[in-house]
């Protein structure tokens, strides 16, 4: 299971949309889209969870790739340890 960084993301994305859009290239096991704690609001980025080969191709097709009006940064997250 691989975990994707989603940045740039618009800030009135939903979950539902980033699954379909993700789910073009393999089942989508999970979406976290990351809320300011003060404000409530999105932050503008998320974490994608995907099976490794589909995770791959996601990230290459993904990659500055328009969505909703704005250019995404889709890369494998790095671990926080």
């Amino acid at each position: 299971m691989k975990s994707i960084y989603v940045g740039n993301m618009p800030y009135n994305a939903n979950e539902e949309q980033l699954k379909e859009l993700f789910g073009n290239y393999g089942e989508v096991k999970s979406v976290k889209i990351i809320i300011d704690r003060e404000t409530r609001k999105p932050k503008g980025f998320c974490f994608v969870e995907m099976e490794d080969n589909d995770a791959l191709k996601a990230i290459e097709n993904l990659n500055n790739a328009d969505f909703l009006g704005r250019s995404l940064r889709v890369n494998e997250a790095k671990s926080r340890i």
